[in-house]
């Protein structure tokens, strides 16, 4: 398992300013930003502030957090105009689920038609 500490976290880095990344999204629990290698016209990646390394490790008492996760995703959805013809939200967990940064975060993709079976 690919486990990263918090202190070693990029995603981490991202939402608390270190990294120098373009929010699209900012609040006191999320943010967002575009992926560095999109898989479609629209690929963002929805995180929480919190450092959660996979979605297997939220509790019952994050349920707040997870469902504003959700509502960022469905407004950026909307901001960003994909929100009519559809879109995908994805959520890797593990090393066999594609998880390659250990800090939850949604994928949102959108701006073409989406294949199915993904990968």
């Amino acid at each position: 398992m690919n486990d990263s500490s918090q202190s070693d976290c990029i995603f981490c880095k991202i939402a608390k300013g270190e990294i120098p990344t373009e929010l699209v999204y900012d609040d006191e629990l999320v943010c967002a930003f575009k992926d560095l290698n999109p898989q479609a016209p629209l690929h963002l990646l929805v995180i929480p502030k919190e450092h959660i390394p996979k979605i297997g490790d939220m509790t019952e008492d994050k349920q707040a957090l997870l469902a504003r996760l959700f509502t960022a995703a469905n407004e950026l959805a909307k901001k960003n105009g994909v929100d009519q013809d559809g879109y995908r939200l994805v959520i890797n967990s593990g090393d066999n689920g594609g998880q390659t940064v250990y800090h939850l975060h949604i994928h949102l993709l959108g701006g073409r038609f989406m294949k199915w079976p993904p990968g």
